[in-house]
């Protein structure tokens, strides 16, 4: 996992968990308490949301929103001279972010003082990463379509990892894979699906941001209208830094940085190591599917391939507490597990008797397929 250097803040693995807090210059934009016309009032709420543990501040300049007709170019430059007034009257210290879709507004708002572009169309204006990568700015890719109308408009999860790469990755990109009802296509059980598999994104080597703040994903959970959405927001939040998220763009910044401080403090430590010229990192690989996508980034074969699924499900283990299994099913599943590397240990009393049961998921496959018929392949094959 590579740390990207956002104008001196550094974000990835090792370090705090980023909070980017938002800004609307846009009267379409339909959170209200994030939107500003006037340049000292903007200026204002963004100094209040430095106080509160903003890190970078995200200012866009037209509504994302489906429902509305995208501006053309001039329709975002006219918005700038709003945006670079704020940005100019703060008193707080951050990074910079536009929001934008158009590599022109890009380059104009790099050139009036901003650090960071956040692009909402995932590089469909093909040239948005070289003014990035000339610029040496970092950029936050939101998986799209390659259509600058329709932004994040997708609902598949391998659909979200492939758009991600489409137009390739400058050095400073971070992924962000589009929570959101984008699209009418798009369900609230896609964006869960999504969350569940966010560890997958690690696999593409870059720091991830994620915008949940008061999703409807989310709000369908508890049954809640946005304004009573923030109780949800914040236990996904520490979920998602757990899972690997590194930037957590919100409306609600002081809360949001507690949450992810939570969430910091109790994900699991990982070596990163450099020895000489070698460097160890552990992955943060949990299933299948996220072992899969890191055997794609350094295979040679291809992705997808008949080996790859093979030695996905040789890297993933699984533990499992087994009781009530009767004596001739024990003593068989004893026997096979000896020959497929495959631990069985506890109780050797039927019944009750709890046995532990550990394996990679290919090896406790082996196990269900070489078992036959009977209570022990039934019970196998439920793992």
């Amino acid at each position: 996992m590579r740390t990207v250097d956002a104008a001196g803040l550094k974000i990835g693995d090792g370090h705090p968990s980023r909070i980017m807090g938002v800004l609307n210059v846009s009267r379409e934009s339909p959170y209200d308490p994030s939107v500003f016309a006037d340049p000292g009032e903007a200026a204002a709420y963004v100094d209040e949301m430095i106080d509160e543990g903003a890190d970078i501040v995200d200012i866009g300049l037209e509504s994302a929103n489906k429902r509305f007709d995208v501006l053309p170019v001039e329709g975002e430059l006219d918005r700038l001279d709003t945006a670079v007034a704020a940005m100019e009257s703060t008193s707080g210290d951050a990074v910079f972010s536009i929001e934008t879709r158009y590599h022109e507004v890009a380059e104009a708002a790099l050139d009036r003082g901003f650090d960071m572009v956040n692009d909402i169309c995932g590089f469909a204006d093909p040239e948005m990463p070289r003014v990035c990568a000339d610029y040496d700015v970092a950029v936050s890719k939101m998986a799209s379509p390659p259509d600058l109308e329709r932004p994040g408009a997708l609902e598949d999860v391998d659909d979200i990892y492939d758009a991600l790469g489409r137009n390739g990755l400058t050095e400073k990109t971070l992924v962000d894979p589009a929570f959101g009802g984008w699209s009418e296509e798009k369900t609230v059980a896609d964006d869960r699906e999504t969350f569940r598999r966010l560890r997958e994104f690690r696999a593409t080597g870059h720091p991830i941001l994620v915008s949940i703040n008061r999703k409807n994903f989310l709000r369908d959970i508890a049954d809640r209208p946005t304004e009573e959405a923030l109780p949800v927001s914040l236990a996904a939040t520490a979920m998602a830094v757990e899972r690997g998220a590194h930037v957590l763009r919100t409306h609600d910044v002081a809360e949001t940085r507690d949450a992810a401080l939570v969430g910091d403090t109790f994900t699991r430590d990982r070596t990163t190591e450099t020895i000489g010229e070698v460097r160890v990192e552990e992955l943060d690989v949990t299933a299948v599917s996220e072992a899969r996508r890191q055997i794609e980034q350094v295979s040679t074969s291809g992705a997808g391939t008949d080996t790859e699924a093979e030695d996905a499900a040789t890297a993933v283990s699984r533990v499992y507490s087994l009781s009530g299994l009767d004596s001739e099913s024990r003593d068989r599943l004893r026997a096979l597990a000896g020959d497929r590397d495959v631990l069985v240990t506890g109780s050797p009393e039927a019944g009750t008797g709890e046995l532990l049961l550990a394996g990679s998921v290919r090896s406790l496959r082996d196990l269900a397929s070489a078992a036959g018929s009977g209570q022990l392949r039934a019970v196998l094959e439920t793992l």
